[in-house]
């Protein structure tokens, strides 16, 4: 992040704008819209600048000299076409420490005019950091789009029981609240231009938040947080992650997926490497409970599906034992991203009828599987955390019929930018991937199918 985007309130405050042709226009118009007070210095004004000033006397001078800047000025706008004189501009305030935009010159700025989607009070910037505006441009046309212009009665109402709604409703249930608000019935009466029955309607609603108790209970939601790409998250799992109240997270959850949480949630990290639990599996359990029971939405987020080597029956098992609501969200599972995202189907009519998903884990220093069924030909298997055990993976399959020839690959970190595959067979993988210094997290596909990928590779390529 280049820059960091802040609003900044201007009015009644002291601006100074160099310029009066058309650059400076647009600016002075945004400006004067924001309640500046405008100090315009230019040789000449366009006709629309005249118009716009509210009063002459507000063009204070023809040239630029560094001695108005003893003026305390907010802001300062270099809007001109002389090149040397935006960069003095520039250099006089930073001497001063006046934030300065040198229009079209992003190196000599210290703040940048974002592209601006106004439904007053709600308003959206759209900024590249001054390197491509006409994308940010393009962006900001999207938005027009998908936000109505009733969006900004929307927030006049809830700006007018803000103060209502916090004398009368926890902190724990006023986002809650708010959300029923703008997403449910009383938002769309809104932009329905209904705004009488919608007031009413919120009214209605805090009484019945104030009053009634299962507005108070807390739920948790266990969701799946998919092999590592955040686009291939489902579109309720993207929901309740900005809806939360706090979030319980593992190692496997990559960090593009928690850039979607809701920013000002609780984020509670629980590990879960293997044979080094940050958090014991029985303390999650009941930090899960306790934390509904304050009546908080916790989020359970967990890399894959929470069904497959999540040990997600468990959690909701212990939920469902204390009477708290949950519901299970799934996510896309190691094996069928991270294999696709590798260009290897986990079956084929030529190579594999069935595909079997199995922990490669060891217990004891011992993995119990059922080696002849594994090692069966026209089969695929995938072994989740098995990158530890994998010499001793490849020397049972082995020693149970299955061909030293047959191929084998391991992803890692697949589905993400940093993903790599390695690829061998059960003769050699256990070598390669030392040489090759794989690291987890690691999926392992043993199979004919393997050998399709010189010819299906599609990412990053």
């Amino acid at each position: 992040m280049d820059n960091f985007p802040i609003f900044l309130r201007l009015r009644g405050e002291k601006v100074l704008l160099i310029g009066g042709g058309g650059v400076a226009e647009r600016k002075l118009r945004l400006l004067l819209k924001a309640g500046a007070q405008v100090d315009v210095v230019a040789t000449e004004l366009n006709d629309a600048v005249k118009q716009m000033l509210p009063d002459p006397s507000w063009h204070i001078a023809q040239q630029y000299e560094t001695e108005l800047l003893t003026t305390p000025y907010r802001i300062i706008i270099a809007a001109t076409d002389d090149g040397e004189l935006n960069q003095r501009v520039a250099h006089d305030a930073g001497q001063r420490n006046i934030p300065v935009n040198v229009v079209d010159d992003p190196k000599h700025c210290s703040f940048i005019f974002p592209s601006i989607l106004d439904r007053s009070p709600l308003l959206l910037a759209v900024s590249s950091g001054g390197e491509a505006p006409v994308l940010a441009r393009q962006t900001r046309a999207r938005l027009e789009t998908f936000v109505p212009a009733a969006w900004g009665d929307l927030a006049q109402l809830t700006s007018r029981y803000r103060e209502t709604v916090k004398s009368r409703l926890p902190e724990k249930l006023r986002r809650r609240f708010w959300e029923e608000v703008c997403e449910g019935p009383i938002g769309e009466q809104m932009l329905a231009g209904r705004k009488s029955e919608a007031e009413q309607a919120l009214l209605d609603l805090l009484n019945a938040y104030s009053q009634d108790q299962k507005y108070q209970k807390g739920e948790v939601w266990l969701v799946g947080a998919g092999p590592g790409d955040p686009d291939l998250l489902t579109f309720r799992a993207l929901r309740l992650m900005q809806n939360c109240d706090v979030v319980l997270y593992d190692r496997l959850v990559a960090p593009a997926v928690m850039e979607l949480v809701r920013r000002d949630a609780d984020r509670i990290y629980v590990g879960k490497k293997e044979a080094e639990h940050v958090v014991p599996q029985d303390e999650i359990n009941q930090m899960l409970i306790d934390l509904a029971k304050e009546g908080k939405r916790v989020l359970r987020l967990k890399g894959g599906d929470p069904f497959i080597f999540g040990r997600g029956g468990e959690e909701i098992d212990r939920l469902a034992e204390n009477d708290i609501p949950f519901q299970v969200v799934p996510g896309i599972t190691s094996a069928s991203g991270c294999s696709s995202y590798a260009g290897i189907p986990l079956t084929h009519r030529d190579y594999a009828q069935s595909c079997q998903f199995v922990t490669g884990h060891m217990k004891d220093d011992v993995l119990d599987l059922e080696w002849q069924e594994l090692a069966r030909p026209a089969h695929t298997v995938v072994f989740y955390m098995g990158l530890n055990s994998l010499p001793e993976i490849s020397k049972q399959l082995m020693a149970h019929g299955a061909p030293e020839s047959r191929p084998v690959a391991l992803v890692e970190r697949g589905t993400t930018s940093q993903q790599r595959v390695v690829t061998g067979t059960l003769a050699d993988i256990a070598e390669t991937v030392i040489e090759e210094n794989v690291k987890s997290p690691a999926l392992i596909i043993v199979g004919d199918v393997v050998e399709l990928r010189s010819r299906l590779a599609w990412f990053g390529q």
